[in-house]
């Protein structure tokens, strides 16, 4: 299968060319040509397959013209090597968690799978490849645990100084090798731009192969409908209809559950809950795209104001108005209205979510306002530790720290401070 830049302007690629360059030489993101369905036995059986068979069946059909199938065998027993688990908290109303992983954050799968392919690409005639990366939390530290000692890639990360959790900078700071991290005076919007002009810079293309680990790379976004298969598998016996509420930031989650939904899964509606960061949910209502500097909340991973995978919704929609507001709704949330949340499902469930979770909770209970007869699963992205201090703050509780923390939090940070592309650039030219 070949892989085409949603602007158009750019030479088909394979899927390896796809994930070494990151972007489209016209600065598109790059899309499957098709997107088959899978047989309606697949999802009629689900229940009777392994996580590993499933991720298999479902991404299959975008990588193997370049990956032979015992390899990505291999390359999906390494990266699933922990549990997807679906918690019912309430009637109607479930989690499910994507926090089991080495970061404990939703990114581990995809920044895994991405590395798995990169290692295995690199053991063929790929040159040296730098992986520019901005995060604005867990994107950082999942990418930099995925690709930790790979050879031959070299990982830069972009983090927004002040403005990621305690714990998310010491995962994304502290582990050296091959991975090095630069911490911006701005937003995370500052941080995407910068990658974004890298992206543009001739002088740095021809010095050096850049590729990045956002989810505007096909392999790190793809995977991520695994999720949604995990979750339908164990869900599907309910005998309700299923929506997904999804905490959306840079929208790569969510796009990938609705290539999920096109690979043939039987699920209508996506919601796509946002924190105050609403360009979308203000879409949603007039059809207007109007991008805004990102405003900084209690769940920082969705601060983006113009996020890169909504093209990418919207090409699945044809970019038919009418048609996307039939699969997606979408709401956004104050920090005031998210700590409630929080408040509420710990008492009435004894659950602790995270901000971002209680964000999606709430877009799941706004939709099933008029769609009582439903089964919402909210996304639970990241571990509640990971933002120790608004959680504990909130629910006036101490939460015990996991060892996949604890092993970092006694470690140095150690970033390079910047604040323009042209301190980015001078470092990438001098590295």
């Amino acid at each position: 299968m070949n892989f085409y830049s949603l602007n158009k302007q750019a030479p088909q690629v394979s899927f390896k060319d796809a994930v070494i360059q990151g972007i489209a030489p016209d600065k598109g993101l790059y899309f499957p040509e098709c997107i088959s369905p899978l047989p309606p036995s697949f999802f009629e059986k689900i229940q009777e397959l392994s996580n590993q068979e499933i991720a298999f069946n479902a991404i299959h059909q975008f990588v193997s013209d370049d990956i032979p199938n015992e390899k990505l065998r291999g390359i999906l027993t390494n990266v699933l090597d922990f549990d997807f688990p679906v918690v019912e908290i309430e009637e109607n109303v479930a989690t499910l968690e994507l926090f089991h992983g080495p970061t404990m954050a939703f990114k581990d799968v995809g920044a895994r799978f991405m590395a798995n392919c990169l290692g295995y690409f690199s053991g063929g005639e790929m040159k040296e490849v730098t992986v520019l990366v901005a995060t604005s939390g867990d994107t950082g530290g999942a990418v930099a645990n995925g690709f930790l000692g790979v050879k031959g890639v070299n990982v830069v990360i972009l983090y927004p100084s002040g403005k990621v959790s305690d714990i998310q900078e010491r995962q994304l700071t502290t582990l050296d090798q091959n991975i090095t991290a630069l911490e911006v005076d701005g937003t995370f919007d500052d941080c995407q731009k910068m990658v974004k002009t890298a992206f543009l810079d001739e002088e740095l293309l021809h010095n050096m192969q850049l590729t990045s680990a956002n989810s505007i790379n096909v392999a790190r976004w793809l995977p991520q409908l695994f999720y949604f298969l995990f979750a339908y598998k164990q869900a599907a016996s309910f005998g309700k209809e299923i929506v997904f509420s999804v905490p959306s930031g840079n929208f790569g989650n969510i796009c990938a559950g609705m290539v999920a939904q096109k690979l043939g899964m039987p699920v209508k509606h996506f919601i796509a809950a946002t924190n105050s960061n609403d360009t979308v949910p203000e879409f949603m209502k007039t059809g207007k795209y109007l991008p805004k500097p990102s405003t900084a909340t209690i769940s920082n991973a969705m601060d983006v104001g113009d996020p890169s995978n909504f093209i990418r919704i919207r090409h699945l929609c044809n970019d038919d108005f009418e048609n996307l507001k039939q699969k997606l709704f979408s709401f956004t949330f104050s920090d005031a209205e998210t700590k409630e949340a929080m408040k509420s499902i710990y008492k009435n469930s004894n659950y602790i979510a995270d901000p971002h979770g209680a964000v999606g909770y709430l877009g799941l209970k706004k939709y099933q306002e008029a769609h009582s007869d439903t089964y919402g699963i909210f996304l639970e992205t990241a571990h509640p530790v990971k933002f120790l201090d608004v959680v504990e703050k909130t629910i006036k509780e101490k939460l015990p720290i996991p060892p996949q923390i604890q092993k970092v939090m006694k470690r140095e940070k150690k970033s390079i401070s910047i604040a323009t592309y042209s301190n980015l650039k001078d470092f990438l030219l001098k590295n």
